[in-house]
């Protein structure tokens, strides 16, 4: 039974999931916009949501709690002075996530995650 288990298994182990989600939401944040697969899309909105959130303010602390989460200490240095200061008025809802065709080769629903502007 699944009772109280958040999030997706995305079938990987922790350790991959993590690298995963750690890597596709660094590339969210650098390319502001990336074609991935739905459910990882998905798993990723809240990740990115909350990281942007969290640079709204600028700190010491930030800067460090951001880095131990994201792979890329350019993605942290966006966050913190483009990222935060654009979304500063602006109450959540960063992201969207736009369903495109089925991919070619399996037939995995595709989606584009990108930040709003």
């Amino acid at each position: 039974m699944r009772h109280r288990r958040k999030g997706k298994t995305l079938d990987r182990k922790n350790g991959p999931r993590n690298a995963l989600l750690r890597q596709l939401a660094t590339s969210v944040i650098l390319y502001e916009h990336i074609n991935t697969t739905l459910a990882k899309a998905k798993a990723i909105k809240p990740i990115v949501e909350k990281l942007i959130t969290k640079g709204r303010q600028k700190s010491l602390a930030t800067r460090r709690f951001l880095l131990k989460e994201i792979v890329q200490e350019s993605a942290v240095n966006k966050i913190l002075e483009e990222l935060g200061p654009r979304y500063a008025t602006r109450p959540g809802g960063y992201t969207r996530i736009i369903k495109l065709s089925p991919r070619k080769g399996d037939g995995a629903e595709v989606a584009q995650i990108q930040l709003v502007k």
